[in-house]
């Protein structure tokens, strides 16, 4: 059996579980009412019948002060039981597990009420939380009592409506972390002091919960090996916890992650981007391993079967969280226990419309699978009618849109007028560690492939082709080339457009000004990049701070990588000329002119333009025609995979 130790049933605590491929919770800003509802439900079960063992459920809050968004699950109140309950039936019909996640966040509250007020956070000690600005309030001995309550109660009700276990959070820096780090928790009572005290916030709430619930019931724990933050834990602090907490026998597993919410540096490793190495949890959790009784879970950026494979056989860990990989494929099991693995749509870790989409309060996606979160809308309907349909340009959006028409049955046609597929994504990936955006394109030409769509590379397109084609629709996914943005340029200024240094059509000079008026991944990526080979780089943007643009984690970690290589970084700069080594820049706030001197090279990256020529040349057919991409408007990729998936299902 191909990866077979990846899809060997596994016992954790009272309950067996079919393989080791594990969604881990995560908020999908699906949820409305405080309850799990019939958008979260189809959600978890394309997961489920994808071939996932276990699937973790997003948090739940414990107590009234828990909540992280106003779309977390109300744990803490009897109405969450019947969402809860059609949930695990769901899941249930594919032998998948499920457990949910018990959650308080203390001080790490981002959140706020309706009316726009900032809520009021809680932790052991009033030490301050960095990222999020706030300055919590000392937990009272009766609030702590609550709490704990809080924590068994909502395990009760989880179990009182079917789920198979519940996950403690102590990782990323919330509450119990709180309570368990020397340099947060500064209390003289009870519950600070040694790390024994520190340690018995946790242990009674293991406890509470285990009381309320029985041994037949599956209790884990999920933490942070390391948080990655001046004041979180330590991995030798954290082994030791989890060493403490074996030898107390009150829970049947420990899920190892790492970051922490409270700092820029330990938040990028919640969601890690795709610079961060595949399974890089995997030397901690085999610590863990070494140390404990009881079965280990790990994750952190494992998004192949073949990584999640090792890990298990290694016996660094007995399960993995696969979590983005899912929301990429939701199918990735079934095609991996079957031998399918080139049919595998990977994750490419961009961060942009899972994670990304949370942080804009937005419902979970994927920019390669706009299905995931929308499975409710796209229910595979059959098709009533065959057509003849003609996609044109093989970018982000005309992929797929061929792969969506032809694998609802439609005959298609694809015409790219370069000699390769993929459009932008081919610019992105030359990029330092970005490469592996380059999946995108991979991964959608293996889906045009596998749907049969006929693909013609090197094919311009007028319509004289489509009349003698002679389609039913037309789907116009030309893209856009580079834009130019009009500013007063000396005669001997050498002033380059991004695109063609990406391409080397040009060779900047030792000294570079990038005036970035997008805050996106082409100027970022350019400075990192002529920074790395040794040119003197000074970045200059529009916006209030370099990668604006750019899903947080992503541009935190960039943002790093400028800072220790020495890139000037400017914002509120707009461009508005040259004159031979200088370049002149107007503040954005004030409106103050200053000149940047000793300038070899100015390089402008300022985005897209819409090519939209052949729209009228095509307008007027016998034929539908429909504009996709960024031929409509200049977005990401995101946009023109959801514009053609969007074609693709309509026509």
């Amino acid at each position: 059996m191909p990866l077979k130790h990846l899809f060997s049933p596994i016992r954790v605590g009272p309950l067996e579980i079919k393989n080791r491929i594990l969604s881990t919770g995560h908020q999908t800003v699906l949820v409305t009412d405080g309850s799990p509802n019939d958008a979260l439900i189809a959600y978890h079960e394309a997961r489920a019948k994808g071939g996932a063992g276990l699937i973790i459920t997003e948090i739940a809050a414990v107590h009234p002060t828990a909540f992280f968004t106003a779309n977390t699950i109300a744990g803490y109140s009897d109405t969450c039981i019947a969402g809860y309950s059609r949930l695990a039936d769901r899941l249930h019909r594919y032998e998948t597990k499920v457990f949910g996640q018990l959650f308080h966040p203390g001080r790490e509250v981002y959140g706020t009420h309706e009316d726009g007020r900032k809520s009021v956070a809680y932790s052991a000690s009033d030490s301050p939380a960095e990222r999020y600005l706030v300055i919590p309030r000392p937990m009272s001995l009766a609030m702590i009592e609550e709490v704990i309550e809080g924590y068994a109660s909502t395990a009760a009700r989880m179990q009182a409506a079917g789920l198979d276990g519940v996950e403690i959070v102590a990782s990323h820096g919330y509450l119990p972390t709180q309570f368990l780090s020397p340099r947060i928790n500064r209390r003289d009572d009870a519950y600070g002091g040694d790390a024994d005290k520190r340690l018995r916030f946790l242990r009674e709430v293991i406890a509470s919960v285990r009381k309320r619930v029985g041994t037949d019931f599956v209790v884990g724990m999920r933490i942070s090996g390391d948080e990655i933050s001046p004041d979180g834990l330590q991995p030798m602090e954290t082994l030791e916890i989890i060493q403490a907490l074996d030898r107390d026998h009150g829970l049947d597993y420990y899920n190892v992650i790492a970051g922490s919410s409270s700092t820029t540096s330990g938040a990028i490793h919640i969601v890690p981007p795709m610079r961060i190495d595949p399974a890089y949890v995997a030397g901690f959790s085999g610590e863990v391993k070494a140390a404990v009784s009881r079965p280990v879970f790990v994750a952190g950026r494992i998004n192949q079967p073949q990584i999640a494979d090792q890990v298990v056989a290694s016996g660094k860990a007995d399960m993995c969280g696969m979590t983005r990989a899912l929301i990429c494929d939701p199918q990735m099991p079934n095609k991996a226990s079957t031998g399918h693995l080139d049919r595998i749509r990977a994750c490419i870790a961009c961060n942009q419309a899972c994670i990304g989409h949370m942080q804009l309060h937005a419902p979970i996606s994927c920019i390669q699978h706009p299905e995931t979160g929308r499975e409710l809308e796209f229910d595979k309907a059959p098709i009533t009618t065959r057509k003849r349909i003609a996609v044109v340009g093989g970018g982000p959006a005309g992929m797929k849109a061929a792969a969506v028409a032809a694998a609802r049955g439609h005959y298609v046609s694809l015409f790219e007028r370069g000699p390769q597929l993929g459009g932008q994504v081919l610019l992105a990936q030359l990029l330092p560690g970005r490469s592996e955006f380059g999946g995108l394109a991979t991964n959608l030409k293996r889906e045009m492939e596998l749907a049969g769509v006929d693909i013609h590379l090197k094919t311009t397109v007028n319509r004289r082709l489509m009349e003698a084609f002679a389609p039913d629709a037309i789907l116009c996914a030309t893209g856009g080339q580079s834009r130019q943005d009009q500013f007063e340029k000396g005669e001997e200024t050498h002033a380059v457009e991004a695109w063609d240094v990406l391409e080397r059509k040009v060779n900047p000079g030792s000294a570079v000004v990038i005036a970035d008026s997008r805050g996106d991944w082409v100027g970022l990526g350019l400075a990192e990049q002529l920074a790395s080979n040794g040119h003197y780089v000074r970045y200059m943007t529009t916006c209030a701070t370099a990668g604006q643009a750019v899903q947080l984690y992503t541009r935190d970690q960039w943002i790093g990588k400028l800072h220790k290589l020495e890139v000037s970084v400017t914002s509120y700069a707009r461009l508005v000329g040259t004159d031979g080594g200088s370049a002149f820049f107007q503040h954005t706030t004030t409106g103050d002119f200053f000149e940047v001197e000793g300038v070899d090279t100015v390089i402008t990256a300022h985005g897209t333009r819409s090519d939209c020529a052949l729209q009228a040349e095509l307008t007027s057919g016998p034929w539908h025609l429909q504009m996709i991409g960024d031929c409509v408007s200049p977005r990401t990729a995101e946009e023109a995979v959801y514009d053609g998936l969007r074609a693709g299902w309509d026509i």
